[in-house]
């Protein structure tokens, strides 16, 4: 830190390798350290990879179907040509995508990418009206998607949006039924300051928001993963999250495709399912949420060893740091890595250096990535120093330069995302993350972080999960109160859990209330639902 400066930059603690050919570049009369040598976008690093390694798979499907990297390719380009011919589909189109985890939505996302338009991926998990609300507040021109979804598409009657659909995925690739003869379009014409994404973040529709991301946003988040995570062409994954997801599109396919390595795409989440292509099929890298390996953990008995698994990442949410050695003491030899970031940072802005479980700093979100500042401001918005909690605020080159159509505060003039999180950093540059500022609970002026009081329910032998929330008070304004699923075949009563835990935390800090479930209420996008749990609680619906 220079004087009275107190933020923290991620160019200060990564190696010369990692911060290589990194340089202060203007995007959008917003000034960023900016990899110097990155693709114009992700279709631009597709043609590179299909340049170096054509019959390299890129892709297995949902029935094991490969895809080599020339084949990738070649079905982009006819893609690209027929939106271009049919729908005229050219820079700036607004492009709908909604698909499943499929080699139809990779086709379809970088055939956007290539004709410079902008790709608007819809939640497969989202229902009926949600999407049509998102439909229309995209300002769509062109929709691809899965005849699953037709019933709805019809419902819609959407007569001023181009339609485009994916027939019998099962029997082979989707668009099979389009001629492609006679149709062609030059290369990509993507430059890195053109918008490439809008992804809506989750939440109501009405209160969605849509994050604009541009090509260098994404290409400096995929260059990132790739030199901090030292993903190689050798390495394997699967995307074990929705496709759709900033995870899924960012932090795995683009990142993949940059690198030359290969992708297993699975229509949906299934643990069991997932663990046995790491086994089989040897997959090296996994990127997935604190619930995608709770889940996994589940079958550990049946999976003992994974020996080609050499790293994980995590992110989304909070990792207890109980799960996080209950998986090293499961797969000693694969190195845990947490990241920390959003959609509107086009996935990563902090990520953990070394193996978070068994790192002094374990409980920490990581360290900022290079292109990437952070500061902690108090109520005032005065910026902290080391070890004080306050708002997280970040700018930087993965940071997006704003909301499609919507004038906000959390955006400042001279760019810098307020995140809605809390944290502190300590002094070698490690942020933790306490909680959302919306879950923090206020009981009568004494804060309470709801992830410390997690933590320490899951240190009560037979609690298998656990989320705190505040529910409202007379006397307080508002407590704590817990939802907690037990291990099989294990009873726990609330006064059992207020006794041990009146042993190592203040009294303030229990939860009142408690809700014994079989399984904690998670949002389409697989994070714990706290909204949700909070009406349980409204309800009366717990056990005292």
């Amino acid at each position: 830190m220079e004087g009275d400066n107190k933020m923290i930059k991620g160019s200060t603690f990564w190696d010369s390798l990692t911060m290589k050919n990194m340089k202060n570049t203007e995007f959008n009369g917003i000034n960023v350290l900016s990899y110097g040598d990155i693709p114009p976008s992700l279709y631009h690093s597709l043609q590179d990879t299909a340049a170096k390694y054509p019959d390299k798979v890129a892709f297995y499907d949902n029935w094991e179907r490969s895809y080599k990297y020339s084949e990738f390719l070649q079905m982009v380009d006819n893609l690209a040509a027929y939106l271009k011919e049919k729908y005229n589909v050219t820079k700036g189109t607004h492009v709908g995508i909604l698909l499943h985890n499929s080699i139809e939505f990779c086709v379809s996302f970088f055939a956007v990418v290539k004709l410079g338009a902008v790709a608007i991926p819809f939640p497969s998990k989202y229902r009926e009206p949600e999407i049509e609300q998102l439909i229309h507040k995209a300002e769509l021109s062109v929709l691809l998607y899965s005849e699953t979804f037709e019933q709805w598409i019809e419902n819609y009657k959407l007569t001023v949006v181009g339609l485009l659909k994916s027939e019998n995925e099962e029997a082979g690739y989707g668009f099979r039924h389009i001629s492609f003869e006679g149709l062609h379009c030059d290369g990509g014409v993507g430059e890195l300051e053109d918008e490439v994404i809008i992804m809506f973040t989750s939440g109501t529709t009405s209160q969605s928001k849509g994050v604009v991301l541009c090509n260098y946003n994404v290409m400096n988040a995929v260059v990132v993963y790739n030199r901090t995570l030292g993903i190689t062409p050798e390495d394997k994954t699967i995307i074990p999250v929705p496709i759709y997801h900033i995870t899924g599109l960012v932090a795995l396919l683009g990142l993949f495709v940059y690198t030359g390595g290969t992708v297993y795409l699975y229509r949906r989440y299934d643990a069991e399912r997932i663990l046995t292509c790491i086994r089989d099929n040897e997959i090296t890298f996994m990127h997935g949420s604190p619930t995608v390996f709770g889940f996994m953990l589940d079958y550990k008995e049946q999976f003992p060893k994974l020996p080609s698994l050499r790293m994980l990442a995590c992110g989304s949410s909070y990792m207890p740091k109980k799960k996080m050695r209950e998986i090293h003491s499961w797969i000693p030899n694969t190195k845990f890595q947490i990241v920390y970031g959003m959609t509107e940072t086009s996935s990563p802005a902090l990520i953990f250096p070394g193996d978070a479980p068994t790192s002094i700093y374990a409980g920490a979100a990581g360290r900022p990535i290079p292109g990437i500042e952070f500061k902690f401001l108090d109520d005032k918005k005065q910026e902290l120093g080391c070890n004080e909690v306050g708002e997280i605020w970040i700018r930087g080159n993965v940071v997006t330069k704003g909301y499609y159509r919507m004038d906000t505060e959390l955006i400042s003039k001279d760019h810098w995302l307020n995140t809605g999180d809390m944290g502190y950093y300590n002094e070698d540059g490690y942020v933790y993350i306490v909680d959302r500022k919306k879950d923090m609970i206020n009981r009568g002026g004494e804060k309470i972080w709801c992830t410390d009081i997690e933590e320490e329910l899951l240190h009560i032998p037979g609690i298998k999960d656990a989320a705190v929330v505040g529910i409202p008070d007379e006397i307080y304004g508002e407590t704590a109160a817990a939802v907690i699923v037990t291990k099989e075949g294990i009873t726990l009563t609330e006064e059992e859990i207020h006794k041990k835990l009146e042993r190592r935390v203040a009294k303030f800090k229990i939860p009142t209330k408690i809700i014994f479930l079989e399984e904690i209420p998670k949002t389409a996008g697989m994070k714990v639902n706290k909204k949700y749990i909070k009406t349980m609680f409204e309800k009366g619906d717990f056990v005292c």
